[in-house]
């Protein structure tokens, strides 16, 4: 009987807390707001620009911006056409390049990003690195942390919403916020994240052409990135994602689509 009432209430979650991602029409399970979890992802992005060297007054830093407003741009009007506007409410678009070796770039709920510049030789120039920001923008707009940080509640009992699980466990929903935006440990959430990294492709295509970005670009990109891996350990923006040849051939699936977005 308990078994039954748990798979209820379990189902009854799903139907009640569940999302579409746009585009690719996913439902996604949805039990934290961004009013809740915002606050939460601006306190962190704070203490990583402490942390950190910022470059984004160099001529690299600044070539971030620029691509990242205009993806952002371009996103936020397509979603205010498409009745999307509440998957960024509360957003605050921030774009920044870190001085560190690695190969990586991430976003934070609300719209906070950093690119390394140990990424930046891959990208090589401003279509490269829309490349890197669709997709970034792309876990932004398709709610991926809030879902990973959803996911993450549900399986630890924790089933009241966010506030509540602060009340209940503050320590275990801190570090499930922080799994969600990508830092620490990834155990147990792999398979969704590699889930999530594929629609995050499929989007970031469809939105760096949006803005007027080559697609057909983002295939040559990912040879790129597989061609600095090499026969060692792969560079952190591929860690714990797709193989290079498989989001390859996703793209050149997907880039008819992406092309009728794309006006020079």
């Amino acid at each position: 009987m308990i078994k039954k009432i748990a798979i209820l209430l379990v189902v009854g979650l799903f139907a009640y807390g569940c999302a579409t991602v746009p585009l690719s029409g996913r439902r996604q399970l949805s039990l934290v707001d961004n009013s809740e979890v915002l606050p939460l992802s601006y306190e962190q992005y704070r203490e990583v620009k402490k942390e950190s060297k910022i470059v984004t007054n160099s001529a690299d830093g600044q070539k971030v911006v620029k691509v990242g407003k205009r993806i952002a741009a371009a996103v936020e009007q397509y979603l205010k056409e498409n009745n999307y506007e509440n998957l960024i409410e509360g957003f605050s678009w921030e774009f920044n390049l870190i001085e560190d070796d690695q190969v990586n770039a991430w976003c934070m709920p609300g719209g906070k990003v950093a690119f390394y510049t140990g990424i930046m030789p891959v990208c090589q120039d401003e279509t490269g690195i829309a490349v890197v920001m669709g997709h970034e923008v792309a876990h932004a707009v398709a709610s991926h942390s809030r879902e990973r940080m959803s996911q993450g509640l549900v399986a630890n009992g924790l089933l009241g919403g966010l506030q509540v699980a602060m009340g209940q466990d503050p320590s275990l929903t801190k570090t499930l916020f922080l799994q969600a935006v990508g830092i620490g440990s990834q155990v147990g959430m792999l398979k969704f994240s590699r889930d999530q990294e594929l629609e995050a492709d499929q989007l970031g295509l469809i939105f760096m052409a949006m803005a007027g970005y080559d697609p057909r670009e983002a295939p040559r990109f990912w040879q790129r990135m597989q061609a600095k891996a090499g026969g060692g350990a792969p560079p952190e923006f591929l860690s714990t994602h797709p193989g290079p040849d498989r989001r390859i051939d996703q793209l050149n699936r997907q880039m008819p689509k992406a092309l009728e977005y794309y006006k020079k």
